[in-house]
């Protein structure tokens, strides 16, 4: 009788055993695909601040929007703003200063337009896409552009920073880019 209880204890530490690694293996299965589907929404997030920056490249060098004189590109809208001074200030993709801002939505870019709509960038994954650009300073052509030199034309220095954001998410990400154009130098 002693020999049955002692089987009957022993089978159940071994069920047990496999119950506590059943629950292990299950939980360490969740928690991989929670980070899975983190790191695909934090993607989609950064590819979307990424089009955003990429937004305000292609409406700067828009031939037709340039042309139109009731319209602006996003490089000189923002530099017919106050000044961006980085060491006092902080661009965040939540600020609501003076920045300008562009939209980067499912509708994609088209010569032509400016893009300030906002809108969702991708419905899959209810994605939204913008611009913050302002200007930072304009200063002397440095490098191999040191050929204009003593010219009147001088580097205008912006800052670009494109934000993304995954429906549903408090997280935002976020990329900048400093961009310096040949412009008119200032009187």
């Amino acid at each position: 009788m002693k020999q049955r209880g002692l089987v009957m204890v022993f089978a159940l530490l071994v069920l047990l055993s496999l119950t506590i690694l059943g629950v292990s293996a299950v939980t360490s299965s969740l928690s991989q695909s929670k980070m899975a589907m983190s790191m695909q929404q934090t993607g989609l997030a950064f590819d979307a601040a990424e089009a955003a920056i990429a937004g305000v490249f292609f409406e700067s060098e828009d031939e037709s929007l340039l042309q139109d004189s009731t319209k602006v590109d996003p490089l000189s809208a923002a530099r017919q703003l106050d000044p961006y001074e980085p060491e006092t200030e902080t661009m965040s993709c939540f600020d609501e200063n003076e920045w300008t801002d562009r939209y980067m939505t499912e509708g994609g870019l088209s010569w032509g337009n400016e893009h300030t709509t906002n809108g969702t960038y991708q419905t899959m994954a209810s994605t939204k896409s913008w611009s913050r650009t302002a200007f930072i300073r304009e200063q002397a052509c440095r490098g191999s552009s040191n050929v204009i030199g003593g010219s009147n034309v001088n580097c205008h220095v912006f800052i670009i920073r494109g934000c993304g954001k995954v429906g549903g998410k408090s997280t935002v990400v976020a990329n900048s880019l400093a961009a310096s154009v040949f412009g008119p130098a200032s009187q």
